[in-house]
């Protein structure tokens, strides 16, 4: 944040000075829950009127779905959660996101509720990404059952075109595809937006640069 804020003007901060840098969002840096305690000393810095002093409703935590520490994003750091969906269905869910073998979706999801009901009014809102993928999750089939899972909290989805990248297994649904499936969530009573991409075309946008270091990192030599 610290980076962020100076490049962006915000530090060292002037009296009356309207921060540019207004919200935080912990993803894209390993699974923050898997660094809890590292992670609730930052939030701490960052909610200290003494220290950064942004609102805990300004930040939210990102999470694959570590189930049993999602009540604590809410009891204990009174930050946003955000949770990394991608399918309403169990079996497939394993198989996009292999933490979903140890944190089924039915455990997720009363974990989530969980949060709701120990959240403040601010932050209670939970936001469910979800990588459009083509032929694999984004049938109108998969837009009811995604409506249907989340029904009944105060949630928003965030529709993510997937990024692919050389060699990848997955490509993005079309366009059209990810509008259709947007307008059949909204119409069964969730709020959904579509996340535009940024960067792909140099491969840095959203799960591009991890895979472009490893498609190119360098093979150790072995030794006599």
């Amino acid at each position: 944040y610290m980076v962020a804020a100076w490049i962006a003007g915000d530090y060292p901060q002037k009296e009356n000075q309207v921060r540019k840098v207004s919200n935080i969002v912990f993803m894209g840096q390993g699974e923050p829950l898997y660094n809890f305690r590292n992670v609730s000393a930052a939030i701490e810095l960052l909610t200290d009127p003494k220290g950064i002093g942004l609102a805990p409703w300004r930040i939210t935590i990102s999470t694959s779905g570590v189930a049993p520490l999602i009540p604590r994003i809410a009891s204990e750091l009174r930050v946003g959660l955000a949770v990394s969906l991608h399918s309403a269905d169990n079996d497939l869910r394993s198989e996009i996101m292999p933490i979903n073998k140890t944190y089924p979706l039915p455990m997720l999801m009363q974990s989530c509720a969980e949060f709701v009901k120990l959240a403040s009014p601010k932050n209670r809102r939970i936001t469910f990404e979800y990588v459009m993928l083509d032929g694999v999750n984004d049938s109108d089939l998969d837009a009811k059952r995604l409506a249907r899972l989340i029904k009944g909290l105060p949630a928003h989805v965030n529709l993510i075109p997937f990024n692919p990248w050389p060699g990848s297994a997955y490509k993005s649904s079309s366009p059209e595809r990810v509008e259709e499936f947007c307008k059949t969530v909204e119409g069964l009573g969730i709020y959904a937006s579509v996340r535009q991409p940024r960067g792909d075309d140099i491969l840095a946008a959203c799960g591009q640069l991890k895979s472009d270091y490893d498609n190119n990192s360098v093979e150790p030599h072995a030794t006599a």
